[in-house]
């Protein structure tokens, strides 16, 4: 004998509102064993729990209505399995930024330690020959968008037999930080002439004069270092059009973990004064 329990029993024994009982019906989610069909009286068996438990557990975990609609529909128990891995993943993900921005907040909230130097200087680049890789690229994708293009550049130094001469660099666009998209370039120099092939081409990397701060620590939090390279520039030197540059002295090449990545970031200038501290 199917034993039916009334939307508002339902609710009591799955802790979910009637208005999220009713939603899931609209949507083919989880719908009533029984409707009548002059009253829109909605009944559920209790066989029917089980299944709201388990749609209560991932909207817990923010899985979104639809992603629930393919697990619980997947044909298979691998295919189930995969979904809900990847959303374990996603969340994972957010936890990594979400940890990320609670560090870089604690850093801001601190107290700077004035016996801490900037240690930021004025230098002088020469230009520098390079194969380089040339994009318009979303800011959000940019670190990803730079590993795969330096990582075509040193194929092609090794296909052709070009050591690399220094650390890899990148060239941004003032559009990259004003508008979250613009022209990237990023380079590598080399011990020889390179031959264009694929996205790669040859480059000759501009003469110029840069404040130069070296940040420790993974791109996305770089802000504070570029905060400070900016109120030095702004103290110090005369700031001109131009793209901001970034060395990589260490990167993903070299170890897995961020903490240990250093980046050289310079922003151009013309330089009025020696000696500047």
């Amino acid at each position: 004998m199917i034993s039916y329990l009334s939307i508002g029993d339902f609710s009591r024994a799955t802790h979910m509102t009637v208005k999220s009982l009713r939603h899931y019906h609209r949507i083919g989610l989880l719908e009533p064993a029984d409707v009548d069909p002059h009253t829109g009286y909605r009944r559920y068996t209790t066989e029917q729990i089980p299944s709201a438990q388990v749609i209560r557990r991932f909207r817990e975990l923010d899985m979104p209505l639809e992603d629930i609609q393919a697990v619980l529909a997947a044909p298979d128990l691998k295919t189930r399995n995969d979904r809900i891995t990847a959303h374990l993943a996603r969340l994972e993900d957010a936890l990594d930024r979400t940890r990320c921005a609670v560090a870089s907040l604690r850093d801001l909230l601190a107290p700077p330690s004035p016996q801490a130097p900037l240690g930021i200087e004025v230098r002088s680049v020469a230009a520098t020959p390079a194969a380089a890789i040339t994009g318009v690229v979303d800011a959000e994708d940019s670190a990803s968008w730079l590993q795969g293009a330096l990582g075509e550049i040193y194929a092609t130094l090794t296909a052709q037999h070009v050591a690399a001469d220094g650390p890899a660099g990148g060239i941004f666009a003032d559009d990259v930080f004003t508008h979250h998209r613009g022209q990237v370039t990023v380079f590598v120099s080399g011990s020889g002439p390179v031959r264009p092939t694929g996205r790669v081409t040859s480059l000759v990397v501009p003469a110029c004069e840069l404040a130069v701060i070296t940040y420790s620590g993974p791109p996305a939090r770089a802000d504070r270092a570029y905060g400070a390279l900016a109120t030095y520039v702004a103290r110090h030197a005369l700031a001109v059009d131009g793209a901001i540059r970034e060395h990589y002295l260490v990167g993903q090449r070299d170890t897995a973990d961020p903490s240990q990545w250093r980046t050289e970031i310079g922003w151009p200038v013309f330089q009025t004064a020696t000696g500047l501290t």
